[in-house]
């Protein structure tokens, strides 16, 4: 049965671990990929990714909300304060 779930998506650089990449999706392998391959201008210099978090919603109107909340002002503080380590 095919999943009609959307994924919000936070990315971590293998490089830099304070660079994450947000975003939307409903095959998350496939954008991985596509993200690794270079094929995204935000995400090409900062290569390679990694998952670093997921979360997958039944509406894809509540996923377009979360995604935007997590790349407003106070989203990114939520990020930085319960994402990154230390």
């Amino acid at each position: 049965m095919p999943s009609n779930k959307t994924i919000v998506y936070v990315l971590r650089s293998a490089q830099s671990s304070t660079r994450r990449y947000t975003g939307l999706t409903s095959d998350l392998g496939r954008r991985l990929q596509w993200h690794n391959a270079g094929q995204n201008v935000d995400t090409a210099r900062d290569r390679p990714w990694t998952v670093f978090a997921s979360f997958h919603f039944n509406e894809e109107r509540n996923a377009r909300r979360f995604e935007k909340y997590l790349k407003s002002g106070s989203g990114r503080a939520f990020a930085k304060r319960h994402f990154d380590e230390g």
